[in-house]
């Protein structure tokens, strides 16, 4: 077991000051922004860690009595902020269905920072027994360590050398904290993005469509660079995963669906099989994350059940003993302190539920227990999927837990205990809708607390490993939670009014290719209606669930006969349910990734080195500047939102016209083999 080595216990630095504060709101902006336009676009989100990490040793570098302990407060507070913007996967539903026309600041901000607060606090008690005495792997928490280290060790370095050759010219010293890495990446999809998105001159993807009888095939590309920097995060097993569900749902469901069915008259190829793919195939995507959900909570429940029944234990037996002389790096809030933050956390809950009832047609009696089973859902329901998800974080990272598959099952509880409970709601006007729209924000305040669970225990692994505060970081994390909340509500409105959602236009005249997909929200709102309406797409549904149940005994499989190939479920339903042009690009990233651990590998041997050593530096290097592929079209994504929504027009800086379109996606598509191969021999550079 790893041991904390870099500031012991008995050391006292500066950890939670202001200026770290300050920098951390102002990367939690950054990665917030990011995350919600990427969430929007493609359905997933990024781990902010590392690149947080990164950027708050470049700037605090400018300090003197900047220290390692400061940079890991700012990048707990930015990592815990990005994180949050997973409430995306369920908010936007609300503007789909119609109940709000926009996101209403208090009760979004109420919402997303009463749900992230409340994820600290139900991880806090787990901390021991899941950071402290555990072997889970937690990779993103050590790897933002030791890039912390490496930081450090560094800086002390220079200074050392500084000290040493006082009054001689002093060499001249790359930077080393990755932060090139990180603007190479960004500039290079900022620009790109811009030609694309802007100025129209690159297209943004392309489609070969072709028919074998009554059959219709879809062959497709998109040449997003922030997708092909998630593909290069998630690796090459998640990215077969997602390969083997677009084969299901475009090489096998969909030509299966069109070769039974007549096209109809006036629609072409192309119109007549996506619409069937939006209509029957994502339900099957659909069943399979259900299951896949259900199964990883399943295989996990035993192992967090044992681990949050000895934290417990560990707090009523040794908690007090430990509170007063406990060491600095065992410190945690104390539990008057989580008591009375959880009751404040509570009764912003109870608040927010009312303000979000106060229009429905019911009496304050009934719209009381309405907020009553709500809040309790959410905290009962909440606590449960904090400690799994903290489980699941430590054993298969951040970014690969499945905050989506949490949130439809969370949906579909919450639905069937509102038609259980909810019989006075359900008789009124419109109670339906309301109840929908209930179920659903009701769900969002489990996913808040989902995706912070999923984060906190990695950031506390890192404060662990490197010797920081727990309680200071834990305060960071709270602080996080409130900045990011506060960013989200204005930018899903401002890319809502500038790109409009699936289904869900703003105003008349919106281009709908440009509108971003949101497909778990979607795909929850689909799932709501139809437990409420008793119209759900059980067909596809259940041979998506049977289709999961083959992939789990397929994965099961592998996992016992072979090292290396596995087929993780809930990847194979994002790649069913994903837009085509969206799955295709973060598989052509997993692709780039497994060759250039290949290469690596090839020449680690020839050197005679150990492969983990020699592929160190070039794999930080590929992490950071996939990193900075999202983080710079991402930007550039929302900027973009800001121009088109002060123009009122879709395309306000275009310079090339629908005719200059075929020239637009060859050119396209020239640029994404550049950057991909100038990918690569940036990263190969250090090998």
């Amino acid at each position: 077991m790893t041991q904390p080595v870099s500031v012991p216990a008995n050391v006292t630095l500066p950890e939670l000051t202001f200026r770290g504060v300050l920098l951390g709101a102002l990367i939690t902006v950054i990665f917030t922004a990011s995350n919600v336009f990427l969430g929007l676009k493609v359905g997933l989100t990024f781990s902010s860690a590392i690149p947080a990490a990164v950027i708050s040793m470049s700037v605090l570098r400018l300090f003197k009595d900047a220290n390692i302990l400061e940079n890991n407060m700012v990048q707990t507070q930015a990592s815990a902020a990005g994180t949050l913007s997973s409430i995306i996967f369920i908010l936007p539903a609300l503007v789909m269905m119609g109940h709000w026309q926009g996101f209403p600041f208090w009760q979004t901000l109420g919402i997303c920072a009463a749900g992230g607060m409340l994820g600290v606090m139900f991880t806090i008690p787990l901390r021991h027994v899941m950071v402290v005495q555990s072997d889970l792997p937690y990779p993103e928490g050590v790897a933002a360590a030791e890039i912390l280290r490496v930081g450090s060790a560094e800086r002390a370095q220079d200074a050392a050398e500084d000290a040493g050759a006082a009054g001689a010219k002093p060499a001249a010293k790359p930077a080393a904290t990755g932060m090139g890495d990180i603007v190479t990446g960004g500039v290079a999809a900022a620009v790109v993005s811009f030609a694309a998105s802007g100025l129209r001159v690159l297209g943004d993807g392309v489609s070969g469509w072709f028919a074998l009888g009554g059959a219709v095939f879809r062959l497709p590309m998109g040449f997003s660079l922030a997708l092909l920097g998630a593909g290069y995060l998630i690796g090459i097993v998640a990215g077969l995963a997602m390969l083997t569900g677009l084969i299901i749902s475009w090489g096998i469901a969909v030509p299966i669906l069109t070769a039974m069915g007549d096209m109809p008259a006036g629609q072409t190829l192309a119109q007549y099989a996506s619409g069937l793919w939006s209509s029957q195939v994502r339900f099957i995507g659909a069943g399979v994350i259900g299951v896949g959900a259900i199964w990883t909570l399943a295989t996990l429940f035993m192992p967090m059940a044992r681990g949050v029944k000895a934290s417990f234990s560990a707090l009523t037996k040794a908690g007090a003993a430990r509170a007063g002389q406990a060491p600095r790096t065992e410190r945690d809030l104390s539990a008057g302190w989580i008591s009375v933050v959880t009751l404040v956390l509570v009764a912003i809950l109870v608040v927010t539920f009312q303000v979000f009832l106060a229009g429905a047609p019911l009496s304050a009696g009934a719209i009381w227990k309405l907020v009553a089973y709500a809040v309790l859902f959410a905290f009962v329901f909440g606590f449960l999927v904090a400690a799994a998800c903290g489980y699941m974080a430590g054993l298969v990272g951040s970014s690969t837990s499945p905050i989506s598959g949490v949130g439809i099952v969370a949906i579909v509880l919450v639905s069937l205990l509102m038609l259980a409970l909810g019989g006075e709601l359900l008789a009124a006007q419109n109670g339906v809708q309301m109840a929908i729209a209930l179920a659903i924000f009701s769900t969002s305040a489990v996913v808040a607390v989902a995706s912070i669970s999923n984060d906190n225990l990695q950031d506390l692994k890192t404060g662990w490993l490197v010797g920081a505060t727990p309680w200071r970081q834990q305060v960071a994390l709270l602080i996080g939670c409130v900045v990011g909340a506060a960013v989200i509500s204005p930018v899903l409105d401002l890319l809502y009014n500038a790109y409009g959602f699936a289904d869900a236009m703003p105003r008349q005249g919106m281009d709908p290719a440009q509108a971003l997909s949101a497909p778990q929200a979607t795909l929850m709102l689909a799932i709501a209606r139809g437990i409420f309406t008793h119209q759900l797409n059980w067909t596809m549904i259940l041979i998506g669930m049977g289709v999961g149940v083959c992939l789990i005994v397929l994965d099961e499989i592998l996992k016992r006969t072979c090292r290396v190939a596995r087929m993780p479920v809930l990847a194979v339903g994002i790649g069913i349910y994903l837009p085509p042009t969206v799955a295709a690009p973060i598989v052509a990233g997993a692709v780039l990734a497994w060759l250039l651990e290949l290469a690596l590998r090839r020449r680690a041997a020839a050197a005679g080195k150990p492969y983990e050593q020699f592929a160190d530096a070039p794999n930080r290097r590929g992490v950071l500047i996939a990193s900075g592929l999202i983080v710079g079209e991402s930007l550039v994504g929302v900027l973009m939102a800001a121009v088109i929504g002060a123009s009122s027009s879709d395309a306000p800086l275009a310079i090339a016209g629908e005719s200059f379109a075929p020239i637009a996606s060859y050119l396209g598509l020239a640029v994404f083999v550049l950057v991909a191969v100038l990918f690569w021999r940036r990263v190969m550079r250090l090998a």
